[in-house]
């Protein structure tokens, strides 16, 4: 088999041939972007599962979803090594930004970009080596108390204000919350249930381990009421066939049913080995019909 040809991508965050059975997860973002964009209220969610099932592959397609719809979207990976704050005011800057330059000069528009070099002088205080710049007065008494819990909600309120006065919906995709601090966990938490308050248009979906629903109701009970939490888990058996057979059909080549059943029955429909093995099974094919032999063959391989 032609290895350059091979449709199967195993890695960390790569887009699969065929994202099968992530519909309903991405119909949901889709329905709660569409709410908020007609001014009704569209409920946060956060996606929660083990890792390789594909949550970072379906906050890309929830970014291209928000692009689609003309929303303002920013996608930001949460890490250990950095702030919640200094990898946010990036992407709210820009985001800003993008609305100054819609229409005529907004007075809520100009306010959230004061309101945010008010906290990026706050965090600079805090964070060595923290620098941007924004070439505009602070506004003194809002989000400049030094107390992120008080902060973040008051920029996200002035984000939001900014925002509903362009007419367009800002889409926040964390990913990797669960590494959020629990005073991070918290301001981010009462930031949003400020925005829902105010019926703002600002949407957070998200994804973390499944340890990460427990942490969320630790630091505000509420957070179970604000945001949905759906699973992300393995596929069904009609679903890992249709990631297996789709792209290699699109190639003109198939898998048997005995092939499908048995790299079914060794990676339990755990989508990134669902890959593992396709990329494994195509290589050392040699035609077209993979089938139950090449599957065994492939297996040693794979597990090394």
């Amino acid at each position: 088999m032609d290895e350059l040809k091979n449709p199967f991508v195993p890695g960390a965050g790569i887009q699969p041939p065929e994202l099968s059975g992530r519909d309903e997860f991405l119909r949901q973002a889709d329905m709660t972007i569409r709410r908020t964009t007609c001014g009704r209220f569209g409920k946060s969610f956060i996606a929660v599962g083990l890792r390789g099932v594909g949550k970072t592959v379906v906050l890309n397609r929830v970014k291209s979803i928000s692009d689609a719809l003309s929303c303002k979207s920013a996608l930001m990976e949460i890490h250990e090594e950095k702030e919640l704050a200094t990898l946010i005011v990036p992407c709210i800057r820009k985001i800003l930004l993008e609305l100054d330059r819609i229409g005529d000069i907004s007075e809520k528009v100009k306010m959230a970009l004061r309101a945010l070099k008010s906290f990026i002088g706050t965090i600079r205080l805090s964070y060595e080596g923290f620098e941007i710049g924004l070439n505009v007065d602070p506004q003194v008494g809002t989000a400049d108390s030094g107390d992120l819990e008080v902060d973040l909600p008051d920029l996200f309120t002035s984000v939001g204000e900014a925002a509903k006065a362009r007419a367009v919906v800002i889409v926040l995709i964390l990913d990797e919350i669960q590494y959020l601090s629990e005073k991070e966990m918290s301001a981010l938490v009462m930031s949003m249930h400020r925005v829902a308050q105010s019926q703002l248009p600002i949407v957070l979906i998200g994804a973390g381990l499944p340890l990460l629903v427990g942490k969320m109701g630790e630091s505000k009970s509420y957070a179970e009421r604000l945001f949905t939490f759906p699973m992300i888990g393995a596929l069904s058996y009609a679903d890992a066939c249709s990631a297996i057979n789709t792209p290699a059909t699109r190639e003109g080549v198939r898998f048997t049913d005995e092939a499908l059943s048995r790299i079914f029955q060794l990676t339990q429909g755990y989508p990134y080995f669902i890959q593992e093995w396709g990329y494994v099974c195509w290589n050392i094919s040699s035609d077209p019909t993979i089938k139950l032999n090449d599957v065994e063959n492939a297996t040693p391989q794979v597990i090394e």
